[in-house]
């Protein structure tokens, strides 16, 4: 819109000419939102509000009359009330830059005056007490000009070259070079401690380490013994099982072979002696049957026909006599009884034949019986 003016964030608006002036103020001020400016009967300028940085380097004397150079840094900005903004507005809105020159010689001149009320100790050891007061000492002033103080950092203090801080700083160095000598030998002595103490776990490790490999490799060993033994032992075991396997089959075969001979052989053997043994006993059986019966049945018949058969018997005797050269020595005496004989003689047979119908034969001894004849008193001579 024609007119209508915006500040910055970080800018204050001044608005001059009208009669709507605050107070005193020449200037309107506008911050945070816009305003309509009439052309021609309004005139704007902006002020910035950002923060602005003045370094100082100052020659000081200190209480004791040594001299200093201090070197500081000032962080400022315009105040955010409208009164500040006003102040600085008034004085350094034609050359804004003249705020950090303006603000570096007040402090300036304000760090001449607390550093001269101070001692070089004090002021190395209380940097932080000397800021506060360089602070506290230009704040009037800064307020005067609209100006308000962040931060102020003391960066150096330099004696130049005069050699009192370092001679000040010579015995807390020289406790300190002390302390650190000590405890860089407590530290060397730690050290040693530990580097023995290392070395003596290391050769701990390292024999504990060559025993373990000792058991290691008599273990290997005796397993690399016992892989070598292992084969022989399996091959003699696996033959002996293989034997043990043959003479078991072998011991089955014979058994089975032993059955087979007993069922296809003795069994049948026995069969066949048992029947024989059998048909033999009742063969005898029947033979004796037969035979008793034949004792009982036909032995009338059967001396019938022996009896019928002695006359040819004894015929048959005396025949063997007739071609013989017989000398009779007792004359008539002597024929008659070698004829009673040969009639003796066929008796004799026929009770021998009738007694082994009825009962065997017995075995011959080597001496004839005595059949109960009386001996033939002739001798026969061819």
């Amino acid at each position: 819109m024609f007119g209508y003016r915006v500040p910055a964030p970080n800018e204050a608006m001044l608005i001059s000419g009208g009669k709507h002036s605050q107070g005193a103020s020449p200037f309107r001020v506008v911050t945070g939102h816009g305003a309509f400016v009439m052309p021609i009967f309004r005139k704007v300028r902006f002020l910035t509000l950002s923060m602005n940085e003045a370094e100082v380097t100052e020659v000081c004397v200190t209480k004791q009359a040594i001299a200093l150079t201090v070197r500081a840094v000032i962080a400022f900005k315009v105040g955010n009330d409208t009164e500040s903004i006003v102040n600085a507005g008034q004085r350094f809105l034609s050359d804004q830059d003249q705020m950090s020159v303006l603000t570096g010689r007040i402090f300036a001149g304000h760090l001449r005056s607390i550093i001269g009320s101070m001692t070089v100790e004090e002021i190395i050891t209380e940097r932080q007490k000397l800021a506060t007061e360089v602070l506290d000492g230009s704040a009037v002033e800064m307020a005067k000009i609209g100006l308000t103080v962040d931060a102020l950092q003391i960066q150096s203090i330099d004696d130049m070259k005069l050699g009192y801080i370092a001679a000040m700083a010579a015995p807390h160095n020289a406790a300190i070079q002390r302390d650190a000598q000590i405890a860089q030998a407590v530290a060397n002595q730690a050290a040693a401690e530990a580097e023995q103490k290392s070395q003596r776990t290391q050769a701990e490790y390292a024999r504990q380490t060559s025993i373990v490999q000792a058991q290691y490799r008599a273990e290997v060993e005796a397993a690399q013994a016992e892989a070598a033994q292992a084969g022989p032992l399996a091959q003699a075991k696996a033959q002996q099982e293989v034997i043990d396997a043959r003479t078991e089959l072998a011991q089955r075969e014979a058994e089975l072979r032993q059955q087979q001979l007993v069922a296809e052989v003795i069994k049948p053997a026995d069969a066949e002696a048992e029947r024989i043994r059998i048909l033999a006993l009742a063969d005898a059986e029947k033979m004796r049957v037969q035979a008793e019966a034949a004792a009982s049945n036909n032995r009338v018949a059967l001396d019938r026909m022996l009896i019928d058969q002695l006359p040819q018997i004894v015929k048959e005797a005396g025949r063997g006599l007739s071609g013989a050269n017989v000398n009779i020595l007792n004359g008539a005496d002597g024929l008659g009884e070698m004829a009673a004989g040969l009639v003796g003689q066929g008796l004799s047979i026929l009770d021998s034949v009738k007694r082994g119908l009825s009962t065997p034969p017995a075995a011959p001894t080597g001496a004839p019986e005595d059949n109960g004849q009386a001996p033939v008193k002739g001798e026969l001579t061819q």
